[in-house]
């Protein structure tokens, strides 16, 4: 996996994933890439500076503000909602139910489960970031 910086061409900044860096020219190529802002096709690596991590602490700046939104409200989530892990759906259902306390989780579940949740007019929605790494 490889991580690029990239900008589109009205200026937006924002970070992917890629398999590689020849997976990121075939999207590229393809066109299939596009602004994680406003959805622009027109994009390009930007230049990237390594990112230093001491503990939690990274040595630079968010990328842009939407970067920053993000660890704000990752923050927020953390801080005042249980992480009730894979268990996710259960938890949401018996909560749901009345059958486990109410308060705010957070966790993993698979795309069928949270469809079923939602089905069934439980409200659930994906967060914007993956599991923290474990270093």
């Amino acid at each position: 996996m490889i991580r690029y910086d990239l900008k589109c061409a009205k200026g937006h900044r924002f970070e992917s994933w890629f398999g590689s860096g020849a997976d990121f020219d075939k999207l590229l190529a393809t066109r299939m890439l596009s602004c994680a802002v406003c959805g622009d096709a027109e994009v390009e690596k930007a230049i990237m500076a390594p990112r230093v991590v001491i503990g939690d602490h990274p040595l630079s700046a968010p990328a842009s503000p939407a970067e920053q939104a993000v660890r704000v409200l990752r923050k927020k989530i953390e801080d005042n909602a249980d992480n009730v892990g894979t268990n996710f759906a259960a938890e949401a259902r018996a909560i749901h139910d009345g059958d486990a306390p109410e308060r705010l989780i957070y966790g993993e579940a698979k795309i069928e489960d949270a469809k079923s949740l939602i089905d069934d007019g439980i409200p659930v929605a994906p967060l914007p970031w993956g599991k923290k790494k474990a270093n």
